[in-house]
């Protein structure tokens, strides 16, 4: 297993709109790559944060190699997006989650 984390700024009066295309684009992506889906998180200070699950890194890194798996709802989340603040690619060492 393989994690990534996702962190963005979004505009103002656009968190809905990023989180219906973010959600389009999840399933889109658990559907064509076979991950195991993402939770988005906001922030005290108003960030949202992505954290996805990924079989492995080869999957993700091969993944990103690909067109869009769903070059709508990557326009709709990139017109929400004030900054972008990258993605940490995660090695998971220990896993206790239920």
């Amino acid at each position: 297993m393989f994690a990534v984390q996702y962190r963005w700024r979004v505009k103002p009066g656009t968190e809905d709109a990023f989180r219906a295309a973010w959600r389009v684009m999840t399933e889109a992506i658990r559907e064509r790559h076979g991950t195991s889906g993402s939770r988005l998180h906001r922030t005290d200070e108003g960030e949202l944060v992505a954290y996805a699950v990924w079989p492995s890194r080869q999957h993700w890194e091969a993944a990103g190699q690909q067109p869009s798996a769903n070059p709508a709802a990557g326009d709709a989340m990139r017109a929400c997006i004030e900054q972008s603040l990258g993605a940490t690619p995660l090695d998971v060492v220990d896993d206790l989650f239920a």
